[in-house]
């Protein structure tokens, strides 16, 4: 197995204010040093980045316009350096250090504040603004900060450079990926189709030596951009870009939002991490899971929309045989999306069946979970006659459309939109006594700019910025009615909003497109949510051959499955639960129970998954360590990090074969597997 230089995670015990940050003057220009960060500016106000690690500092590029503003002539980003000054700060993220530099470019100024704190000494927060200076107005389009080259030596046949993307797509792409050249996405955190849109605002790009994480530091949803490129061989670029025109008047000042980069070696995880911790250090809380929040799940979308009680109630005992705890009742309960009235059909007694579900399902020991996609409204139905005014509206004054449901948006900002979805809620969990919620859509994960005058907006961008407000309602909402209410988002596809994150108490994979994004969207949101939310892996029907259970049980997610039985009883045959797959989903639901790595330590950062082969993940739980590798095929070693100096027993805990014992804190091991292989390393 390759490995990175094992020197670069270990931090050198110096305070971030011992370290230099030289004030700049012609021929001597500015520099900022933390403890695994370097920023440098030149004469013109370009900047460069440097990892450090112990007494070795790896440049990771030349110097570039980093910080530049786009008026109606072009784009700005030559800033004749005019002074800068050092300061000792202490603040919101701790006490740090700080290089304030100035410079002028015709009648605009810039400024730029650039921060290393103690707490986080791979980051740099940065605050640019720029003011005219002139006796005429200035119009504006847009600006840019953190937009840095980023170069590697040439790799042979592996990739140069991998790359963490945030923006959502309708093709749903993997959020983790290997750069080749030509590769440009923008990552526009608003909406890249009708119904895709939001995301985390961080992008990153590695290379085998150092990376780099850039991003914004704001408390709600902006539209900005990520944009990641790879025009050349071994370049590679980022930025954060946000457009937006405006007049900036004489005397007048332009403040960007709060942005960051981020040095790391390894992958992204770290970089994603230290972005949580920033984020909380400015006050956000993320969830906990309740207990059973960890427990397997069997969801009865395998009977699609047309299900009915009948056909759940006569799969409750092999669900309960197979050891499952949840029990989801899924799309296909309604009337329609946004009237969200019981389907006469199914339920001739209206709630009195829908309660007779749930009670039915609690009888057999489980908690019942139900699925609901909110902010969506069908055409036609009584919500938009009887309230039009809720809909949020483009600009020419048109519904913004729902392309997968066919249905319109909500706007979440709107009040009554909120006071809507939380009575509906009530009746959830008071009338029908669900214990959780799957909340489901590409559409939740952000919204557009809402133009409705009925809803009197101070700016159209409210809206997006409100859609973690909505969810809130939603989350307090279901917890003042039951304390351990299981509240899942699964923005269908979509890479997850970090401002959502606070108001679920589980994530979910969201229809992954293969094993391969079961595995890398575990990584993701296990660095920027932690090991005390619930990962949940999304129906193993999902996963590549439609019975991967490793590839959730090896990351630390919750199991689950859309089964239909007894075979022959749905028109969904991919779900059907033959003898042989019952037999399957046994051995890795006791399996899973048995360990129940959901439970552990994800420890993201002992391995790079882009240049680390095979492909591992490894979870720390009651003393022990587990191991997670994946190939197609595999003969050779692998590496076991992150023991302790002792000697440890290990086993192919899958198979029941044992390994023999090593020694920590690094081990080698030989092995041979296909697909996956999972391993637990037990001190002696």
């Amino acid at each position: 197995m390759s490995s990175p230089s094992r020197g670069w995670r270990r931090a050198v015990a110096v305070s971030a204010l011992a370290l230099g940050a030289s004030c700049g003057g012609p021929g001597n220009p500015p520099v900022l040093e933390g403890r695994q960060i370097k920023i440098e500016w030149n004469e013109l106000l370009h900047s460069r980045v440097s990892a450090v690690a112990d007494a070795d500092t790896k440049l990771l590029g030349p110097f570039s316009a980093s910080e530049t503003v786009t008026t109606g002539s072009g784009t700005i980003g030559d800033f004749q350096l005019t002074g800068s000054e050092t300061e000792s700060v202490q603040e919101t993220f701790g006490a740090g250090r700080r290089v304030r530099v100035t410079g002028s470019a015709g009648a605009l100024s810039k400024t730029v504040q650039a921060t290393v704190y103690d707490d986080f000494p791979s980051a740099v927060v940065f605050e640019v603004e720029y003011a005219n200076h002139g006796d005429s107005d200035v119009e504006i389009q847009g600006w840019t900060n953190q937009g840095y080259t980023i170069e590697a030596p040439a790799a042979g046949e592996e990739p140069v450079f991998w790359s963490y993307q945030s923006g959502s797509y309708e093709n749903r792409p993997d959020w983790v990926l290997p750069l080749k050249t030509g590769f440009s996405q923008a990552n526009f955190l608003g909406m890249n189709a009708t119904d895709y849109g939001g995301g985390t605002p961080v992008s990153d790009v590695w290379s085998r030596e150092a990376g780099l994480a850039v991003g914004h530091l704001e408390l709600v949803p902006k539209l900005v951009s990520l944009p990641v490129g790879m025009a050349a061989a071994n370049q590679a670029t980022v930025g954060v870009r946000y457009e937006r025109k405006q007049t900036l008047k004489p005397g007048e000042t332009l403040r960007t939002f709060r942005t960051f980069a981020a040095a790391h070696r390894g992958d992204y995880f770290l970089a994603l991490r230290e972005y949580r911790r920033l984020m909380m250090k400015q006050g956000v809380r993320l969830a906990e899971s309740p207990a059973d929040a960890f427990e397997p799940i069997w969801c009865a979308w395998g009977y699609r929309r047309d299900v009915t009680p009948r056909q759940i109630y006569g799969t409750l005992p092999i669900v309960k045989k197979l050891g499952f705890r949840w029990v989801g009742v899924d799309d296909g309960w309604q009337t329609a999306e946004g009237d969200w009235q019981l389907n006469p059909k199914k339920f001739p007694r209206g709630d009195a069946d829908m309660r007779a579900i749930v009670d039915r399902i609690h009888s057999e020991g489980f908690r019942a979970q139900l699925w609901w996609a909110p902010l969506a409204v069908d055409p036609g139905t009584d919500l938009i006659e009887q309230h039009a005014d809720y809909l949020l509206l483009k600009e020419d004054g048109s519904r913004q459309a729902i392309s997968w449901w066919d249905a319109f948006y909500l706007c979440p900002a709107y009040g009554p939109v909120q006071e809507n979805a939380k009575a509906l809620v009530t009746k959830m969990f008071r009338d029908w006594d669900y214990d959780g919620l799957k909340l489901d859509g590409q559409h939740l994960n952000g919204a557009p700019p809402c133009y409705n005058p009925a809803h009197h907006h101070a700016r159209p961008e409210e809206s997006v910025e409100a859609v973690p407000e909505f969810f809130k309602a939603i989350y307090e909402t279901a917890l003042s009615f039951k304390p351990d209410a299981l509240v899942e988002l699964c923005p269908c596809g979509t890479a997850y909003s970090f401002f959502t994150l606070p108001y679920l108490n589980m994530a979910v994979a969201s229809d992954p497109e293969s094993s391969w994004q079961i595995r890398t969207k575990a990584k993701t949101l296990k660095a920027l949510m932690g090991d005390s939310v619930a990962y949940f892996g999304d129906h193993v029907e999902l996963s590549d051959g439609r019975e991967d259970f490793a590839s959730t049980v090896g990351v630390g997610g919750v199991v689950g499955t859309e089964f239909t039985w007894p075979a022959g009883t749905s028109k969904n045959k991919r779900s059907e639960l033959t003898p042989q797959r019952e037999e399957i989903w046994r051995r890795w639901i006791g399996l899973y129970r048995e360990k129940m790595l959901s439970r552990g330590e994800y420890l993201g950062g002992l391995y790079d998954i882009g240049f680390d082969r095979p492909e591992a993940h490894a979870i720390r739980k009651d003393g022990s360590m587990y191991y997670a590798f994946y190939a197609p095929q595999w003969e050779g070693e692998v590496e076991l990090r992150g023991l302790g100096e002792g000697a440890y027993r290990v086993s192919d805990y899958v198979d029941g074969v044992e390994l023999g014992n090593v020694k920590g804190p690094v081990a080698r091991l030989a092995v041979k597997f296909e697909g996956s292989l999972l391993l637990e390393a037990k001190p002696e």
